[in-house]
């Protein structure tokens, strides 16, 4: 299973935005590299380029991974570009990132893929895992046992949880689908779409 490992500070400074929730790359705002202080005018393909690593970075998706998502978007009913997000945040590990259980997604995922996290009652370990409405997602028997829950509890207090999900004692449940006015107001989808239809 491939994922990136390297240093998060500097896809934050390359994307120019937070994408895994602390803004200490902000001490030097300008891009990684030799020559990152020089800027010009980025052209309408970077500006989109740069969207769709942004969104995939934030997500912790690979491209390809990234790509069949958006096909499978294009190909269901109604706006691509919402359909896209959709998918985006009904995966599981941002479900459980949302719901409050973890610090960032990335935390998340581990925490699926550790087998922590139950699905209608069932263990499920696959962080892409497409939740959909009603499901109910729990934190395992063993999880709530460890000292590793007592920290995060203690660290993370009055989580942000949207409308779309609603967060039980021991887990949450997906009540909805996501609505755009719920999901990350910095992404901007239209710039994706249409660097994928060139």
């Amino acid at each position: 299973m491939a994922r990136y490992t390297g240093p998060k500070r500097k896809l934050e400074r390359r994307e120019n935005a937070t994408l895994f929730g602390s803004d200490e790359w902000r001490k030097r705002p300008y891009p990684p590299g030799q020559h990152g202080a020089r800027r010009r005018r980025p052209s309408a393909y970077a500006v989109q380029f740069r969207e769709k690593q942004k969104v995939k970075r934030m997500y912790g998706l690979l491209e390809r991974q990234f790509k069949n998502l958006y096909k499978k978007a294009m190909n269901a009913k109604g706006n691509t570009g919402l359909n896209m997000l959709q998918l985006l945040e009904l995966r599981l590990d941002n479900i459980v990132y949302r719901l409050g259980f973890a610090k960032t997604r990335m935390q998340s995922r581990q925490m699926v893929n550790h087998g922590h996290i139950l699905v209608n009652g069932k263990k499920v370990d696959i962080p892409s895992y497409t939740c959909e409405v009603e499901d109910e997602i729990q934190l395992s028997p063993k999880f709530r046992k460890s000292e590793m829950f007592k920290i995060l509890n203690a660290e993370i207090k009055d989580p942000q949880i949207p409308k779309w999900l609603n967060r039980l004692s021991l887990g949450g449940q997906v009540v909805s689908m996501p609505e755009r006015d719920s999901i990350d107001r910095g992404i901007q989808e239209q710039l994706i779409i249409e660097l994928y239809s060139r």
